[in-house]
């Protein structure tokens, strides 16, 4: 079956008469037999379809040996082996029909050698590809890891800049309030100089947070310190007052617990607003107004119109325009303007979940 494989019709015939007479007397005594017993046909059905199946497997084979990562050794023994098992029949062969040698050293480089080198190649070049992508995955873990370092270092630069100068110039205000507090000539200046210093303060607490964010390596606020509320929105009215901002509070629906991010989004767009009131409007009546609804909070502060022009302090005027973005963020709006009277609104809409209903 194997010289038949690999010879050509033309030469068989030039074979000897016992490779001709033997499998033709074979065949007949499987013929002969089928009829009383099965195993013989099966015998002979499987050796014909290992002779025409072996040689695909091979090359499938030989392609496969060269593409698995495998050592060296293991790969060379396959090709001697295979070489081997493949290219001694093919030489008998040769050699009993007459043959020329080189068409059995073809037929071993087909089998065996051709897919075996392009397996070869398939194997570089993925290992090449492999290569490539880790070295790209790499670069750009540096990249990000050279980006974090340096947005670390600009942030601990910030962060030493604010305590430097900031903190430190408003110690000094808060210290010089006080010391104004208990020095003062008349009640109604020390009660001003006691303002300064709570706000002064609180301005510390603030930037302490601040600077507490900024030297955090992952730069996420990390609940250092309480932030305010709207639980603390007397409080914050109570020194408006004290500023002499003529302030008033209504509140409207069920009011309950926010989440932390609106609730603290809130009380700073009320903060924002009553300190603008006091630096455009001067002491003028103020309204704030708080209402829940089922699926957001909204808050007000409308302020009426200066009597008078109000000197304004030098500011970044950019306070507003972070509380609008912090409001979107949160999903929420927040419009800012004049009224038909000439006087000022800031209106702030906050989505907020819908309570629980208790049975």
């Amino acid at each position: 079956m194997t010289v038949q494989s690999v010879t050509d019709v033309q030469s068989v015939w030039q074979l000897p008469d016992w490779l001709v007479v033997v499998p033709a007397a074979a065949s007949g005594v499987v013929a002969a037999t089928a009829r009383l017993r099965l195993w013989p046909l099966v015998a002979v059905a499987v050796a014909v379809w290992l002779l025409f199946a072996m040689w695909p497997a091979v090359f499938v084979a030989s392609y496969y040996a060269a593409t698995l990562p495998v050592g060296r050794v293991e790969r060379l023994r396959y090709v001697v082996g295979t070489t081997a098992v493949v290219t001694i029949p093919l030489f008998v062969t040769a050699a009993i029909s007459g043959q020329p040698y080189v068409s059995a050293g073809l037929v071993t480089a087909l089998l065996i050698g051709l897919p075996f080198l392009v397996g070869l190649w398939v194997r570089m070049r993925r290992q090449l590809v492999a290569g490539l992508r880790e070295r790209a995955m790499h670069l750009e873990r540096e990249r990000e890891s050279r980006y974090e370092q340096a947005r670390a270092e600009e942030r601990a630069r910030i962060a030493r800049e604010m305590h430097d100068v900031v903190a430190h110039k408003v110690s000094l205000v808060v210290l010089q309030a006080g010391a104004l507090a208990v020095s003062a000539p008349d009640e109604s200046t020390a009660e001003k100089a006691t303002v300064i210093r709570s706000a002064g303060r609180e301005a510390l607490a603030d930037l302490r947070h601040v600077l507490g964010v900024l030297r955090s390596p992952s730069g996420t606020d990390q609940e250092r310190e309480p932030q305010q509320t709207l639980d603390d929105l007397d409080e914050l009215l109570d020194r408006s007052r004290a500023a002499g901002v003529g302030v008033g509070r209504t509140d409207s629906g069920d009011i309950r617990p926010l989440p932390a991010a609106v609730d603290h989004t809130a009380y700073r767009i009320v903060q924002e607003a009553l300190t603008n009131v006091g630096k455009h409007a001067g002491g003028v009546p103020t309204r704030v107004a708080r209402q829940y609804s089922r699926d957001h909070v909204e808050v007000t502060v409308h302020n009426e119109r200066p009597v008078r022009p109000v000197s304004s302090p030098p500011g970044s005027g950019l306070g507003l325009v972070g509380l609008r973005e912090r409001a979107r963020l949160l999903g929420g709006t927040l419009d800012a303007g004049r009224d038909a009277d000439d006087g000022f609104t800031v209106h702030a809409r906050l989505p907020v979940p819908e309570p629980e209903s208790t049975s």
